[in-house]
């Protein structure tokens, strides 16, 4: 089976399962779970393509041990970025960019984790690149250990398990099979929509505020006209 590549040949999930196996797949998860180098690999596209090539045998492990194995390379990934996060503190904050690290991402996990709380874990395993700054935020932000292991464990699962299942599941109706370059365009494009709305309100939240600066500043002259009267 040959899918689209919706980048570069060797982020193609047909190519890394082919080429690196159950191994390959393990470290993947693991590293795009919590570690800043992996915020690029294309994890659900990825799971999504276990599970369909599990189905159809090209893969030759049994479905519940491949769940099973990505729900805790998952789970550890998040747990190194938690503890990375809590080592590197604050200055995380003051890293300067680089080309496999933006700042930006950083500010986008910080103010995903403020918004959501605890549910974060879970919400952004669902989430390109927040799912990788997210349990580092958290470690940042010392939350509770007790509360993190918890929600990163339901999140580990329901992601982990849960994409590779829908594959499995898909893989067996007819016309998913025939069609498995649009279904993984299509959860690449679901996928990036939270951060495309996000991206929006941010936008309209800056010119709003940006509206408001300025009106405020037109105002200040006039008070100045008044008071000298």
């Amino acid at each position: 089976m040959t899918t689209l590549a919706l980048g570069p040949s060797w982020l193609d999930p047909d190519f890394l399962l082919n080429k690196f196996g159950l191994i390959g797949l393990l470290i993947i998860v693991f590293a795009e779970s919590g570690l800043l180098i992996g915020f690029f690999l294309p994890g659900d596209s990825l799971l999504f393509t276990t599970g369909l090539l599990v189905t159809t045998g090209v893969l030759d492990h049994p479905l519940w041990l491949v769940c099973t194995l990505i729900c805790l390379a998952a789970i550890l990934g998040d747990q190194a970025g938690y503890l990375f996060g809590r080592k590197v503190g604050p200055s995380l904050f003051n890293r300067p960019d680089s080309r496999l690290f933006k700042q930006e991402n950083v500010t986008k996990a910080h103010e995903f984790f403020e918004k959501y709380g605890p549910k974060s874990l879970v919400l952004a395993r669902f989430v390109p690149i927040v799912r990788t700054f997210t349990p580092i935020i958290a470690g940042v932000s010392r939350m509770n250990y007790r509360s993190f292991i918890t929600f990163n464990i339901i999140g580990g699962v329901l992601w982990g398990a849960g994409v590779t299942l829908l594959g499995s599941w898909l893989g067996q109706i007819d016309f998913v099979h025939k069609n498995i370059e649009a279904i993984l365009i299509g959860i690449v494009l679901l996928s990036v929509v939270p951060i495309i709305i996000e991206f929006l309100r941010a936008r309209s939240k800056n010119k709003k505020a940006a509206a408001t600066a300025g009106g405020t500043a037109a105002q200040q002259p006039q008070r100045g006209r008044h008071a000298k009267r």
